[in-house]
């Protein structure tokens, strides 16, 4: 039996949006927009994927995906988060699932990370003067450690390291899962 996968994703600069449809063309899975959203959205889907970035250290519209998902939705769900720290960030990313999941969730709720990059171009307002206020504050710093370093160089400027193999494991799991099949 073939397996129903909705892809849901929350993309702001457009790095969440590249991974989530990737994931809908390796799955045969339907890829949507958060915004479009609705309860009925939900329905007829055997597992949800939840994608969105990494915002000011917290998972950007995981509450409302809570929220719909309540009483809505029985299946599966899987959680992939997009940001500008390089998956060889692994204690950092570590503490930001610590800091958005129960333990229960970091347990039971297959998640994964994904980096993207930063594109000021396509970035709110209110998320590039954000931007511009850590930066001045790292130029003030008198003694920078190494990661205040890597981070001063990481926000200088827009950039791109996404890439679909940081995808490969979430499909790895939904092969393994029985979700879809290896393409």
């Amino acid at each position: 039996m073939k397996h129903k996968i909705l892809i849901l994703y929350k993309s702001v600069t457009g790095f969440t949006k590249k991974y989530a449809d990737f994931i809908a063309k390796e799955t045969g899975g339907t890829a949507v927009d958060f915004k479009k959203a609705d309860p009925k959205t939900l329905h007829g889907y055997d597992c949800i994927i939840f994608g969105s970035r990494a915002h000011a250290g917290r998972i950007d519209g995981l509450g409302k995906l809570r929220k719909l998902l309540a009483g809505n939705f029985s299946g599966r769900l899987i959680l992939f988060v997009t940001g500008a720290t390089p998956n060889s960030e692994e204690d950092s990313i570590l503490e930001f699932w610590k800091q958005n999941l129960t333990a229960d969730e970091q347990k039971h709720l297959p998640h994964f990370y994904f980096q993207g990059g930063l594109c000021y171009e396509k970035m709110p307002l209110a998320d590039r003067l954000m931007m511009k206020a850590a930066s001045l504050m790292l130029q003030k710093k008198k003694k920078k450690n190494a990661s205040d370093l890597a981070f001063e160089q990481a926000i200088q400027s827009s950039y791109d390291i996404s890439s679909d193999i940081y995808a490969k494991p979430l499909i790895s799991y939904l092969v393994r899962s029985g979700f879809c099949d290896a393409k």
